[in-house]
């Protein structure tokens, strides 16, 4: 199959393919009727493709009266179709075929059973004034050599010299206004799927409302693939031919066909016929129609992706305003996203939390023997809070298992983090219009139901290092044992003095330091070393909580960061990348 390529721009393919992409990118976000219709472009795109490049498909459309069959039989040159003047007398649509080669895959596709080979494509030229047989039916798919023209039957024009119409499968449609609904089904069908359309409007109704608000203006992307005729200016004297047809091109131009070849014609004189086999003879020379229309198709499909609202009074649609680059919209929302979630989370409290365990811990463990136990009656503020656990196991080894128990968010705390994910989804969307602003605001909130879970996850994760115990702490431990047994082994010392006097026994030898006895000094100095040693560890352990404080407060606030990239900034990222990657395709379709 031969890659056409437009003078400028992408091939076909290319657009082809970036139409699917901007397809699959706006699921879920577009309107399905729009996303299937791109779809059923891109795969009714490579079915023409993969069938005869070298026939052009012509359809001949129009009104009931309009004429189409009495110009589809002077093109043809026989009387193919049955002719009508009030009611539609073509029911389904037919083909006439000069050269139809190969074409027989292609008219199976568009479903037309009624397959003609006209005799002036099969026959030499008869001698003048002869009269020529009607044309006879040929079955689906046969293939016929072209001939030159031949006269008309009584009754009609004498045909123009048959232009080079090899290739020309010519479809004489029904009527698009038929009382019937399975014609106008067809029509709609066989529009979609030729490849040069040929409109014929009549002088009483080419201004019809019906032909101009359906077909022509929705069309008004396929200038290149569209002729319009005015038939039967036969009936019109010559100053009116004129004025219909400059109306004729003031309403084409209303409907956005500007440079649409208008031809006035009449298939009952001849008239016009030869002007009209010209340009149908070239546009089958060049062989470009079918990809010209196939272009018009993905042009069209991603104008209605980009814009599937027409006239919501939103310009651009679906790819108004800027590229959505995450970089430029999400900066500066992550901070006051992480105050609300900190303050909802309780980061405060378990800070506090953290401050006052670890003073308690540390009296625990380096206070005085004879009042330290005192402090185990008081609980200790991370475990009644259910946070902070053995220091023998790493806290990235302990899995947390259910939730803590910092009391949960108040209204209004709930109503901050409200507004701030609100926030993120307008300053996000800012730049965006129509269903995908909706979509980036939507990401915004998409997972708000599991950022308390994920939050209190997160401050029980990263306080679990919060209870780890210093280690001068059991060094100063030791000290204070050893001091106690000091001092218990002075009061001893004296309780047996006292004993041996009470019984005036003997009194033995006592040192003294100075007029002090050794006894005294080992008690008096171990009770007050140990409640020295006590006071300077508490006034360690006061400056070690605070720095504790302050490191359990940045790695929370880090770990509530990342619970709000994860589950708030990274969605509307991913939506701001996909806009990004919709509206890219979006302009490589259109290229």
């Amino acid at each position: 199959m031969k890659l056409l390529r437009r003078k400028e721009g992408p091939s076909l393919d290319s657009r082809l393919a970036a139409l699917l992409e901007a397809a699959e990118l706006a699921e879920g976000r577009l309107p399905a009727d729009v996303v299937s219709d791109a779809r059923a472009v891109a795969e009714r795109a490579g079915t023409r493709r993969s069938l005869s490049v070298d026939h052009t498909v012509a359809a001949l459309a129009g009104a009931t009266g309009s004429g189409k069959s009495s110009l589809f039989n002077a093109l043809a040159g026989d009387e193919l179709a049955a002719v009508g003047v009030t009611r539609p007398t073509t029911s389904t649509a037919q083909a006439a075929l000069w050269d139809g080669t190969g074409a027989g895959p292609l008219l199976d596709w568009l479903e037309i059973p009624r397959r003609h080979t006209p005799q002036a494509a099969v026959e030499p030229a008869a001698p003048a004034g002869s009269v020529a047989p009607a044309g006879s039916v040929a079955p689906a798919g046969s293939v016929a050599p072209a001939g030159s023209a031949v006269p008309a039957p009584p009754g009609r024009a004498t045909p123009v010299a048959d232009a080079d119409f090899s290739g020309l499968i010519l479809l004489d449609l029904p009527d698009h206004d038929s009382i019937r609904l399975a014609h106008r089904l067809e029509v709609d069908r066989l529009v979609e799927l030729v490849d040069l359309l040929v409109w014929v409007l009549d002088p009483q109704k080419y201004a019809d409302a019906a032909v101009h608000e359906r077909y022509l203006r929705p069309l008004s992307g396929h200038r290149e693939v569209m002729v319009v005729v005015l038939n039967q200016i036969d009936r019109l004297p010559p100053h009116a031919v004129d004025r219909c047809l400059g109306d004729l091109r003031r309403l084409l131009d209303d409907d956005g066909l500007t440079g649409v070849p208008i031809l006035g014609v009449s298939a009952r004189t001849g008239a016009g016929l030869a002007d009209l086999r010209e340009l149908l003879a070239k546009r089958v020379a060049e062989r470009r129609s079918w990809s010209a229309r196939l272009s018009a198709d993905v042009s069209a499909a991603a104008d209605r992706l980009a814009d599937p609202s027409p006239g919501s009074g939103t310009p651009g649609g679906a790819v108004a305003g800027g590229s959505g680059t995450p970089g430029g919209a999400l900066a500066g929302l992550g901070t006051p996203l992480t105050d609300a979630l900190s303050e909802a989370a309780g980061v405060p409290l378990v800070v506090a939390a953290v401050s006052k365990g670890h003073r308690h811990r540390a009296v625990v463990a380096t206070g005085w023997p004879v009042t330290k136990w005192v402090r185990r009656f008081r609980p200790d503020p991370l475990r009644r809070l259910r946070i902070g656990a053995s220091s023998a196991v790493k806290p990235a080894d302990r899995e947390i298992v259910g939730r803590t128990s910092v009391p949960a968010a108040s209204a209004v705390q709930k109503a901050q983090v409200e507004t701030a994910l609100r926030d993120v989804g307008e300053a996000a969307a800012s730049d965006l219009a129509g269903v995908w602003a909706a979509a980036v605001r939507q990401a915004a909130r998409s997972r708000a139901g599991d950022l308390a879970d994920a939050v209190d996850r997160a401050v029980a994760t990263t306080s679990l290092g919060a209870t780890r115990r210093p280690r001068w702490w059991r060094a100063v431990g030791v000290l204070q044992w050893l001091v106690f047994a000091v001092m218990v082994a002075g009061g001893l010392w004296l309780g047996a003095l006292f004993g041996m006097d009470y019984l005036r026994l003997p009194q033995p030898p006592l040192p003294t330091v100075g007029v002090v006895p050794w006894p005294t000094v080992l008690l008096g100095g171990g009770a007050l070393a140990g409640v020295a040693i006590a006071l300077l560890s508490r006034l360690a352990a006061w400056a070690g909580g605070h720095r504790r404080a302050r490191r359990v407060a940045k790695a929370l606030r880090a770990a509530i960061a990342q619970v709000g990239a994860d589950y708030v900034l990274d969605p509307v990222e991913g939506e701001l990348a996909r806009h990004a990657r919709f509206t890219e395709a979006i302009t490589r379709a259109r290229a």
